[in-house]
């Protein structure tokens, strides 16, 4: 919005000649990420007091480790505030004309609005199941599978008109047009080194990432403070990439695949540390208000879209290992429960409590403790990831 009343000043005088400031990316990344920052802390301790008064308070579940039962009535769908700052700082800084930041926005706003769904009956209607597992996954797959059958023709096009011609040709051709090389999927530290998926196969891995991530995020945000400092170095490290991604002479030299249009994304990313660090200053230990599924949600997916426009899905796994890990340990649990439940007559357990957090939780580890330590193991995967622009 102000880039565009920056080059509409200009065009009225010259006078108006320093605003060409706002044409530099860099420039515009570094005053959303503070815009978001400077929203957030104004404007939490207002969400937290109406969050508090409506009483929509953490309800803490009976076989919850016993550390958290003082979090009993903490109010809870703080997301909305990290959702409004990123929204807010993202639409005042990025070219309105550029569609990957507005597929993200809408993304990251769908996925906010289930998990609002499901934050809302189980706090407030007191349902403890809140929106039934089938009922969100069709929501997150319906935005997932939208939002997959359009990137799969737009990482190749500048204008929406070139990806919806692009689709019809896909559909006359009975579903045979080829992708170009940079829709394959990019295997990290090898150079120009891409399996090409196709159509379908793009929409598939597209439509995992985004739900995939969402889900990860939101089994990961159990502790005060442990789900948001990743996003913030993850989505950090992902707003590099769409730098380098978007700009032709770096894409170039470090041998990724250019995205035309692809950098605008490091307006979001900045915006979204911003808005995650804001967060952070109320959330830290002992949070005075969680996220909920609003934000972790909306977040997750997020994550997924940029790295999928991007082409990085499995730097994205590398770099949010913490999250790929939350989630296995999940799975593991549940599939090794029901496994030896049906095999033995009784189930059995690898971890002592999942997601992993609580595990080590339950083995002595201070909440402090656990959420330091996944933070500083991120920040080296993040590193990792960063590696493998120039690591060939």
């Amino acid at each position: 919005m102000l880039l565009s009343l920056s080059t509409w000043l200009q065009t009225l005088s010259p006078e108006f000649g320093f605003l060409r400031v706002f044409q530099y990316l860099t420039f515009r990344a570094v005053m959303a990420a503070m815009t978001a920052l400077l929203v957030g802390l104004v404007a939490g301790p207002f969400v937290i007091r109406r969050l508090a008064a409506l009483k929509i308070g953490q309800p803490i579940r009976e076989y919850a480790m016993q550390t958290h039962i003082s979090k009993g009535g903490t109010p809870t769908m703080g997301g909305v505030l990290i959702l409004f700052s990123i929204a807010l700082s993202t639409l005042l800084w990025f070219d309105l004309s550029n569609r990957f930041v507005w597929i993200v926005l809408v993304v990251t706003l769908g996925f906010g609005a289930i998990g609002w769904v499901d934050d809302w009956r189980k706090v407030v209607r007191k349902d403890p199941e809140g929106m039934r597992s089938r009922e969100k996954y069709f929501w997150q797959s319906v935005i997932g599978l939208v939002a997959a059958f359009y990137l799969v023709f737009s990482v190749s096009e500048t204008s929406n008109l070139r990806v919806l011609q692009l689709a019809y040709n896909w559909v006359a051709s009975g579903f045979t047009v080829d992708l170009p090389p940079q829709a394959g999927l990019m295997v990290p530290f090898f150079k120009e080194i891409s399996y090409p998926l196709g159509v379908f196969g793009f929409v598939v891995m597209t439509y995992l990432v985004i739900v995939g991530s969402s889900n990860a995020v939101n089994l990961t945000d159990g502790l005060d403070g442990l789900a948001i400092m990743p996003v913030v170095m993850v989505g950090s490290a992902l707003g590099i990439f769409a730098y380098v991604t978007g700009n032709a002479v770096f894409s170039r030299y470090l041998l990724v695949p250019h995205i035309p249009g692809a950098g605008e994304l490091l307006i979001f990313c900045a915006a979204m540390a911003g808005a995650g660090l804001a967060f952070l200053w109320f959330n830290t230990h002992p949070a005075q208000v969680f996220m909920g599924d609003v934000g972790a949600l909306a977040l997750g997916g997020a994550l997924g879209t940029i790295a999928v426009i991007v082409r990085q899905e499995i730097v994205l796994a590398i770099m949010g290992g913490i999250f790929v890990v939350e989630a296995l340990s999940v799975m593991l649990q549940v599939t090794y429960f029901k496994y030896t439940k049906r095999r033995f007559g009784q189930g059995r357990r690898l971890f002592q409590m999942a997601p992993l957090h609580h595990h080590f939780e339950k083995k002595g580890w201070k909440e402090t403790q656990v959420v330091v330590r996944f933070w500083i193991i991120t920040m080296l995967l993040c590193l990792v990831g960063l590696s493998t622009l120039k690591l060939r």
